[in-house]
């Protein structure tokens, strides 16, 4: 018997390794930006903000909401993905987008529509519905893959035992979808402690709106520091552990051979209550926020007035998330690269920092660099390269996942032929491997810039003056209750996240059906 030696990974070219070095310096800021400003309040400033009345209450809110809306997305995401998956459910694959779209509409966007149609929807209760309601695929979008991708074997010898379809689900299918659930969950709770926009218009106080209020009130703020110290502590486990888990995500199987097609569970009685309710979910999470778009859009009188300065959003928007969406992509190919090729320990941390740093409110990465700016390198602020770098530390991740695909098929022994022949590492890389993987980047520069154009909080905070965005033209306009001035910019980014969304599923059901 041969033994295959183990392949031999060279160390990673010069180049590389410190392009792969550049990225992480950008993720230590907020921490470092946290214990600077505690460091100089001191130990007794410290306990003094951190036990105050005021921090517990926004603890207290911060937890219950982040709490509530991951249950409620939970039962929604596993229910949703077991009725589409695992029954008789009519129009499975008409549903399998439906309940995908809320994706398209930013969670500000849906708040907007929702406070628009009536003040009632102002407050937690409210805040609890229409978070849910907008990230509960979140949850089922993953559950959903983790059920097509289950063998149905299991659920088979349950019921051949006696056990009732609810005990099987339990007992024989929740247990395998669950670091599913578990990844979406997480995903679900740090969303909510990150969450500013969808907040501020729901006058709900967290951390975040706490935060932002100091900022405003007090530039340089020790409170908001101290505030950021706190939310930073809620989001990173969240984030952690939602990578965690997502890494754990795998499909046993009874034997070998073909992947079976589940048997499709009866609805029987419930199918009419079922397909209702799914009705209505859809009308609630995506028709409700479409309708009033439409309606501010049709009758609103300061429409005309918002359309006037709608150019200048769009360009706004796209001079920022254009060349934000290519920086980004460049430093993410770099740790790709060093990760998949090269392997060792710095080059895995490399990778996986910015996974750390992607659970943190943009509001704390804003702050972070403005403070850093401000007392190192003054010339920094209110520049667009600052905003660029928010987004690098934000959205790094994304692109990190966009590229790897492409990265891990591309041969590497393309490129040692290239090195052979004596061009160097780089030259090797440029005219060899990157032709390989333009469609990695290609995807990688297009979710980029929707991710961009859509983003919020950093941008709000951060922006050049005399520059806006779509978003940020919404979120101003809507807070003053100038919602029809506001419907433009809104239906228009739902406009432009529709396709994707739309794509992306199509995309991934065709995949699980080949």
């Amino acid at each position: 018997m041969t033994i295959a030696a183990p392949v031999r990974r060279e160390p990673a070219p010069p180049w590389l390794a410190l392009a792969a070095a550049a990225p992480s310096l950008l993720i230590v800021l907020p921490l470092a930006y946290v214990l600077v400003r505690a460091w100089g309040v001191g130990l007794g400033g410290v306990t003094e903000e951190l036990f105050r009345a005021r921090t517990v209450e926004l603890l207290a809110n911060t937890l219950f909401l982040g709490v509530a809306v991951t249950a409620v997305s939970a039962l929604l995401g596993v229910a949703a993905a077991w009725c589409v998956e695992r029954t008789d459910l009519p129009g499975r694959s008409a549903w399998r987008i439906l309940l995908a779209l809320p994706l398209a509409v930013p969670a500000f966007v849906a708040s907007f529509a929702w406070a628009s149609l009536d003040v009632a929807f102002q407050g937690m209760g409210g805040a609890i519905l229409i978070l849910s309601l907008s990230h509960y695929p979140l949850v089922y979008l993953p559950v959903a893959a983790a059920l097509r991708g289950i063998d149905p074997a299991f659920e088979d010898v349950s019921r051949s035992l006696g056990r009732s379809g609810t005990a099987t689900f339990f007992g024989a299918v929740l247990p395998q979808a669950w670091p599913a659930l578990g990844a979406g969950a997480l995903l679900v709770l740090a969303h909510i402690f990150a969450e500013f926009g969808a907040l501020a218009l729901l006058r709900v106080q967290t951390f975040t709106t706490a935060i932002f209020s100091s900022y405003e009130l007090q530039f340089d703020s020790a409170s908001a520091a101290l505030q950021s110290a706190v939310l930073m502590a809620l989001t990173l486990p969240a984030a952690l552990g939602e990578m965690r888990l997502r890494k754990n995500i795998r499909f046993s199987r009874s034997g070998r051979g073909g992947r079976r097609t589940p048997r499709l569970q009866p609805l029987g009685r419930w199918r009419v209550p079922a397909v209702a309710g799914f009705s209505a979910l859809s009308a609630l999470a995506t028709g409700v926020p479409a309708g009033m778009l439409i309606y501010w859009l049709s009758v609103g009188r300061s429409t005309a007035r918002g359309l006037s300065e709608l150019g200048a959003a769009i360009t706004g928007s796209l001079s920022l998330a254009l060349p934000g969406a290519i920086v980004v992509t460049a430093l993410a190919l770099p740790l790709v690269l060093a990760a998949s090729r090269h392997g060792g320990a710095a080059a895995r941390l490399a990778d996986r920092l910015p996974y750390v740093v992607h659970g943190l409110p943009g509001l704390v990465v804003a702050l972070a660099l403005t403070w850093f700016a401000i007392h190192l390198v003054p010339a920094l602020y209110q520049t667009t390269a600052l905003l660029i770098a928010a987004y690098a530390m934000l959205f790094l991740p994304l692109a990190q996942s966009a590229l790897r695909a492409s990265v891990e098929l591309a041969p590497p022994a393309l490129e040692e032929v290239a090195r052979s022949l004596g061009r160097g590492p780089f030259a090797a890389f440029a005219t060899v491997t990157l032709p390989n993987i333009l469609p990695g980047v290609g995807a990688s520069l297009a979710l980029m810039t929707l991710e961009l154009v859509r983003e919020l909080t950093a941008t709000l905070l951060l922006a050049p003056t005399g520059v806006t965005t779509l978003a940020t033209e919404v979120w101003s306009r809507s807070n003053d209750g100038q919602y029809a001035a506001a419907a433009p910019y809104a239906a228009l980014l739902v406009a432009l996240s529709a396709a994707p969304v739309y794509v992306f599923t199509r995309k991934s059901l065709e995949l699980h059906d080949l």
